[in-house]
């Protein structure tokens, strides 16, 4: 199958002097680029991030514990980092007086010849992503993964050839702020209730989630899962060639699972038996990267090489232990309910469910269903676990026995002496780790000491 080429021309970059706001990772990462191009650039930050001092050296002038309002005098262009609400300050300042606002992405995306295949949806963003990435390299296609996990897309910009494809994760956050970021493939995978105390609403995290797909032209091409409710009747915005999956014999589904088989184009591709990843969630990311990957002109043999010989992700359902017949997962990962309920479901029975972390406003009856008929028990932890021992009422009810622990190490340690051999010690916290943590990466990891001390 011919290779889907990359677009010939980007839109230009936006016009300096710039202010980059927000210097985690992707801030830091914009504004090197800038700076590496010869523009004026201001970068702001509100706190002190790790990293962003050292930004001075790259020429760019940076000022600390600041909202960034004195800045904004010269500036022509804002860089909003994905974690800086719309509603800060600085960018609501900038919006009233018509500078242009953009995001990480989209500018690196504007500086980067190569071809696109951008991921979104609330849950299986990044093992979709790492899959792809795997697909292409089993095809012995150059490829870099960036976005949300690990590299900062503008990272990217002149340490890869052109040739190479990037498959990028796409947050909400970051495809609000998109302009013209139109990728050659986009995935829509899932949608389901995640960072409302950013949006206002399921609608409105829908249209940002969208936008992957607005500004896509004939040529392009549109994944999305037919098996999604919050799609159905809903126009996915753009010109993309429309490819969908789902379960069962649908005609409209290009890729499909039935009877044990994922098909593509009517023809058996793999059985589900035969995919490195467990879990039903994996069989639709399995479908969709393998959707994008055979779009976008992978051999069909690399794409089915490559769904078996792929293990996962770090933090997403990876077992990291079994000690004395029960094993420990680490699924830190799931930082919201959905997301957690598919950790919890990934498993027959026998889950010792360790939740709670920093609040994001998200409803926990929705854990309630998924622990009465997995779990044996939920150990409960961090800011939310006086909410969640309330909102979790009913599973207690039902014979789910519900631990409020002092943290993380108190709740292993405690589910680790009530399982028995054949259960699971699940850490899938439906919550994010800020309470506690610097990310949920760092959780995962202390996680993974406090479980190796106990062997």
């Amino acid at each position: 199958m011919q290779r889907l080429p990359a677009k010939e021309v980007r839109p230009p970059l936006p016009r300096g002097p710039f202010l980059v706001v927000g210097l985690a990772r992707s801030g830091q990462a914009a504004a090197r680029l800038l700076a590496s191009r010869g523009e004026t650039v201001w970068a702001v930050d509100s706190g002190h991030p790790e990293g962003a001092a050292g930004l001075r050296g790259a020429g760019v002038e940076v000022s600390l514990d600041t909202d960034g309002l004195v800045q904004l005098e010269g500036t022509r262009t804002v860089v909003k980092s994905p974690g800086v609400p719309r509603e800060a300050p600085v960018i609501a300042a900038a919006l009233e007086r018509d500078i242009e606002v953009v995001g990480e992405m989209e500018l690196a995306w504007r500086a980067l010849p190569n071809r696109f295949l951008g991921v979104t949806g609330t849950n299986g963003k990044t093992t979709t992503v790492e899959l792809l990435g795997h697909l292409y390299r089993s095809a012995g296609e150059p490829v870099a993964v960036a976005g949300n996990v690990g590299t900062a897309l503008s990272g990217l910009v002149g340490a890869i050839e052109p040739e190479t494809t990037i498959v990028c994760e796409c947050s909400s956050f970051q495809l609000e702020d998109t302009v013209a970021f139109a990728p050659e493939c986009a995935v829509f995978l899932n949608l389901a209730p995640d960072h409302l105390d950013r949006h206002a609403d399921l609608e409105s995290y829908l249209a940002a989630k969208l936008r992957i797909f607005a500004n896509q032209g004939n040529d392009d091409v549109a994944v999305y899962n037919a098996d999604e409710p919050a799609l159905a009747g809903t126009d996915l915005g753009g010109c993309g060639r429309r490819i969908a999956f789902c379960r069962g014999a649908a005609p409209e589904c290009e890729v499909a699972v039935a009877e044990g088989t994922i098909f593509y184009d009517g023809e058996a591709l793999l059985p589900v038996s035969e995919l490195g990843l467990f879990g039903d969630h994996n069989v639709a990311n399995a479908m969709a990267a393998a959707a994008a990957a055979l779009a976008m002109g992978i051999d069909r043999e690399a794409v089915r090489e490559g769904l078996r010989s792929f293990a996962g992700v770090p933090h997403r359902l990876e077992k990291v232990a079994e000690i004395g017949g029960v094993s420990f997962v680490n699924d830190s990962k799931a930082t919201n309910v959905a997301s957690a309920t598919v950790g919890i479901r990934a498993f027959a029975d026998g889950v010792h469910a360790i939740l709670g972390g920093s609040e994001k406003d998200e409803p926990f009856a929705y854990l309630v269903e998924p622990l009465t008929e997995r779990a044996r028990a939920a150990y409960l932890i961090g800011a939310t676990s006086e909410r969640m021992a309330r909102e979790l009422a009913p599973a207690a009810e039902a014979g789910i026995e519900l631990h409020r622990c002092a943290d993380l190490e108190d709740a292993v340690r405690r589910a680790a002496t009530s399982a028995t051999p054949g259960e699971v010690v699940l850490l899938s916290p439906a919550c994010a780790s800020f309470d506690a943590f610097e990310n949920y990466e760092v959780r995962g990891d202390r996680f993974r000491e406090i479980v190796g001390e106990l062997g």
